[in-house]
């Protein structure tokens, strides 16, 4: 126990240290959003990677597909890397960097309002993010009342509200720059962690190949009725593991916290040495992760009664107490750095997109700084209510609400970016439809599943469909719909004749 609590002092000292040594960075609007768009490649590589996996990943996920596809589900993990990281950065990287500084845009909203000069979708754009990252934000304290339960015997809603103060006051002082530089560090113990964890799981099941042969041996008829699926190759369901595998890697495309990324990047060098070290560490933490839910089954859970949530848990139960704190670490950093991103994400989009010209026209930056800063208590503060409020009484309405956050996020705003940064030939009124698309079908699969067909009653394949059919969507209406003035056209692409 002395070990976990010294380790655990050190990791907050750490975070609340580079908070306050950020300030600096945090005194105007472009510094507090985006670091002064001056932010490396390593720094932006681990910033971006460490928003992606978040402790949803380690816990939840991880078992919960492990559990299902076995050790197929470590093509989740790949998937996350080449397609979620390293295509991810190849297709967007230099385009978004350099249109958001053309457009002069330091949110998602804000650059479809610009780019279409349109007041309308930028606040139909922030309205989005505000409803769905939420919920999104509440789900990271998932996972951790198991954990925390057993490395420390702590009540689940004393970890939630440690973390959530924590944090805020990492991201309220120094902004974007210490979220980036605590990123880093929580990285690094990501990556130590999960080669650690994975490595000790398989030499407790007596090797790589001994934990491999026992895998191919079980059997569960309500699964597949294929003998060894859960050590093959596509596992027992591939069309589910596809559904997941577009999900989770095609879906940070659209993720407004995600692209922030690039926005902040410094100069075009950083991109391509960023876009390595991205990958490298999505095969690493990603590929890991599902790695290691894939060999779930091998443990005595009752999944009916203990839920998916229990796997990962029961696999780190007996390892060492130094290993264990490690694991609380890891699990802390992946749910810390995603929740800063989260709640920097809502507050500026909040702030810049529907506040300042809207409510009040006129915002001195020191001002919008300020309410960025509340907000960011606010969204901290709503996120761990609602996580608490979830775990005491079983809520089913906002479990479902955090199930189709993602899928909600992705398929209002990935086609219509991809396409904006490429094509000058995209409407108003494509990107409104499909706003209105993306969001609806999401919420409409939450409220009336039943009614879907049912390869789409699963809102991880709902959407994966809702990020498809907006690239079909976005061209179709763009064909039909009035367009752009050639003026407005050649002002927003002439950034890359440069």
């Amino acid at each position: 126990m002395a070990i976990k609590i010294i380790m655990l002092v050190i990791f907050f000292g750490v975070m609340i240290g580079v908070g306050v040594y950020c300030r600096r960075h945090a005194t105007d609007v472009n510094g507090f959003v985006l670091g002064g768009r001056n932010v490396g490649p390593w720094l932006t590589a681990f910033a971006y990677g460490t928003s992606y996996f978040s402790a949803v990943i380690f816990i939840g996920y991880a078992g919960q597909f492990g559990w299902k596809f076995g050790l197929a589900s470590t093509w989740i993990g790949l998937g996350n890397a080449f397609i979620g990281s390293l295509l991810a950065w190849n297709v967007l990287g230099r385009r978004t960097r350099t249109m958001s500084h053309h457009l002069e845009s330091k949110t998602m909203p804000e650059f479809f309002g610009v780019r279409f000069d349109s007041k309308m979708l930028k606040i139909l754009a922030s309205l989005i993010v505000f409803v769905f990252l939420i919920p999104y934000t509440a789900s990271l304290y998932n996972g951790l009342s198991r954990l925390f339960g057993m490395a420390f015997n702590l009540d689940y809603t004393v970890c939630i509200v440690v973390m959530a103060v924590l944090t805020g006051i990492y991201v309220i002082a120094g902004g974007y720059m210490a979220t980036a530089i605590n990123d880093f560090i929580q990285g690094c113990i990501m990556i130590i962690g999960i080669i650690a964890v994975i490595a000790s799981v398989l030499k407790s099941n007596g090797g790589f190949m001994q934990a491999i042969d026992v895998l191919a041996r079980v059997e569960d008829a309500q699964a597949t009725s294929t003998p060894g699926a859960f050590a093959s190759f596509f596992g027992p369901d591939p069309f589910g593991l596809l559904c997941v595998v577009i999900l989770t890697s095609l879906g940070t495309w659209g993720l407004p916290q995600m692209v922030q990324k690039f926005y902040a990047i410094k100069d075009e060098k950083s991109i391509g040495k960023g876009t390595l070290i991205s990958t490298i560490f999505a095969i690493i933490v990603a590929g890991g992760c599902y790695f290691l839910g894939g060999f779930g089954r091998l443990y005595d859970i009752d999944i009916a009664t203990q839920g998916y949530d229990a796997i990962i848990p029961a696999m780190i139960e007996k390892l060492s107490p130094f290993l264990i704190a490690v694991v609380v670490i890891l699990v802390l950093s992946a749910s810390m750095s995603t929740l800063s991103s989260l709640v920097l994400a809502s507050s500026s989009t909040l702030t810049l997109d529907m506040i300042r010209g809207t409510i009040v026209k006129e915002m001195t930056e020191k001002k919008q700084v300020f309410i960025m800063r509340i907000f960011i208590v606010v969204f901290i503060a709503i996120s761990a209510v609602i996580a608490v409020v979830q775990y005491k009484s079983g809520v089913t309405f906002i479990a479902q609400l955090m199930g189709i956050s993602w899928g909600a996020l992705a398929g209002a705003f990935l086609a219509p970016f991809i396409y904006s940064l490429y094509w000058k030939g995209v409407t108003k009124a494509a990107v409104l439809v499909n706003f209105l698309f993306g969001s609806g079908i999401m919420v409409a699969n939450m409220l009336a599943r039943a009614s879907f067909p049912t390869v789409l009653q699963s809102p991880i394949n709902c959407g994966a469909f809702a990020m498809l059919a907006g690239l079909i969507i976005v061209p179709v209406v763009s064909l039909i719909t009035p367009k752009l003035s050639d003026e407005k056209k050649q002002a927003v692409f002439s950034c890359y004749e440069k």
